[in-house]
């Protein structure tokens, strides 16, 4: 059975996957972006819990990345077009169906790459904080 950090990102994953943008989990850039652009979520760091007693709770505010990049003439419009959709994904349900407490972006900082004979690349990282609390720091 998938600990409650694994099936938070996953379900994650899968409120990215229904973007027109290619979703991926922990993957490298591959060498094509699709013209939709394209999402990497990287797994994050939990950091350090806060810990109550009676019961035995661990609060975490796990903080995810979402690589967003998009190549072509229109980049800051289809950059700025994504972003906002990831908003309103995560906007449409705050707990990721009950899955934890709340989740919400920090602001991207883009920034332009130039790619040899190709179209630059605009890419940012997006942080997501997730906040959940488990029984146990391993489970």
């Amino acid at each position: 059975m998938p600990t409650p950090r694994e099936t938070i990102l996953a379900a994650l994953h899968a409120r990215l996957s229904a973007l027109p943008a290619t979703a991926l989990r922990g993957e490298v850039l591959p060498e094509r972006v699709p013209a939709e652009g394209l999402l990497i979520l990287r797994d994050g760091e939990p950091g350090e819990p806060e810990v109550t007693l009676s019961p035995l709770r661990y609060h975490y505010q796990h903080r995810a990345e979402i690589e967003a990049v998009v190549q072509g003439a229109a980049r800051d419009a289809a950059f700025d077009t994504l972003t906002a959709s990831i908003g309103a994904a995560l906007a449409a349900d705050r707990t990721l169906g009950g899955l934890c407490d709340w989740v919400e972006a920090e602001a991207p900082r883009p920034v332009d790459l130039a790619v040899e004979s190709a179209a630059s690349l605009k890419v940012a990282v997006i942080p997501v904080v997730l906040h959940y609390s488990t029984a146990d720091p391993l489970g």
